[in-house]
């Protein structure tokens, strides 16, 4: 992972509004309210394949959510999921030349984030982990510098290998 990545998810986790103290539905609102659209949470039993969703249609963005698991790793895919649509992950795959026969609207909906590149992946995972740590800290102020860019690397590359 690059400093170039590690900067673009520390702006985009510190540009957004978290409620205080956190609430993962109260944060999902002002999320849909920032993008102008709203973002639907489906609960569902999931038994194996990915444990988060995200599909974006005309009307809105859904994420799937897995029922069975903790709360505090549901509220992890869903941060996660937000952050592919923070990050504008949506609508990224040339699904014209996946799938030519289908329409793109339909292959975004079905495909999710199977099709996310490795890169895609780090980002959102990365930006989850700072608006958690965030949300953790409360108002506590974020240390800066250097030394904390090169902690957050060596951390997150730990993570990724």
């Amino acid at each position: 992972m690059d400093r170039k990545l590690w900067r673009r998810c520390r702006k985009l986790a510190g540009d957004l509004d978290l409620p205080e103290p956190f609430d993962p539905a109260e944060f999902v609102r002002g999320v849909a309210a920032g993008r102008g659209r709203p973002i639907e949470l489906l609960p569902a039993r999931v038994i194996g394949g990915p444990c988060g969703l995200v599909m974006s249609t005309d009307r809105a963005d859904y994420i799937l959510l897995p029922a069975n698991t903790s709360a505090l790793h549901r509220q992890h895919i869903l941060l996660h999921e937000i952050g592919h649509l923070v990050c504008g992950h949506a609508g990224s795959v040339d699904v014209g030349a996946l799938l030519p026969t289908l329409s793109p609207e339909l292959v975004q909906r079905v495909l999710g984030r199977s099709v996310y590149t490795e890169v895609q992946e780090q980002e959102a995972e990365l930006l989850a982990t700072l608006v958690a740590h965030r949300a953790a800290r409360g108002h506590e102020p974020e240390p800066a510098g250097d030394a904390l860019v090169s902690r957050g690397l060596a951390l997150v590359e730990r993570w990724f290998g």
